[in-house]
């Protein structure tokens, strides 16, 4: 018998990761949230940087990486430069400085371009979801597990469930454009 929560859940998961993703796009204030994504080789393997570090805010546009192992200072300075952040490292014994300069017009409009292609990205997600779970209602009637009544009715709780979270995240990336473009 087909089960809508598992549609569900998987939407769930899917409007998480992309709020997840939106705190990784900064606004006036930088985050320590902004450097997770930044994976260090060592020890052998790939390592996020705040397991190999502290990460704290000096102030708004400013934060400080305490890294523990004297030995990784020039491997995560490189990883930084990499990311494209858009701050340079400063490099102070086991101690790395960004500072990250104010958000211009230009790049603030760059930021909006970006949520906005992330949410169409995460909208497909969730559309490919909604197709897969209506094929699924589907083999379940033609192997006449379902009624053709029973079918239409979950295709239509499943395309509810889609238009919900779609709209999430229509939501969300509004919210975030919002934060980005207050000046």
């Amino acid at each position: 018998m087909f089960e809508i929560t598992k549609s569900s859940d998987e939407m769930v998961e899917t409007l998480n990761a992309f709020s997840n993703d939106l705190k990784n796009i900064r606004t006036g204030r930088v985050s320590p949230d902004i450097l997770k994504a930044i994976v260090v080789d060592s020890y052998g393997s790939k390592m996020p940087l705040p397991q190999l570090s502290n990460i704290n805010n000096i102030d708004n546009m400013t934060l400080s990486i305490n890294i523990w192992d004297s030995s990784l200072v020039k491997l995560i300075e490189k990883s930084i430069l990499e990311s494209n952040l858009g701050a340079n490292p400063q490099t102070e014994g086991n101690n790395i400085l960004l500072k990250f300069p104010e958000l211009t017009a230009e790049r603030r409009k760059e930021l909006v371009k970006i949520i906005n292609e992330t949410a169409e990205k995460f909208k497909i997600s969730i559309r490919n979801i909604r197709r897969k779970s209506i094929d699924e209602v589907k083999n379940y009637e033609k192997d006449k597990a379902l009624s053709i009544d029973e079918s239409k009715k979950f295709q239509d709780e499943i395309q509810k469930l889609t238009d919900k979270f779609i709209l999430n995240i229509d939501e969300l990336s509004k919210q975030k454009e919002a934060e980005i473009l207050k000046v």
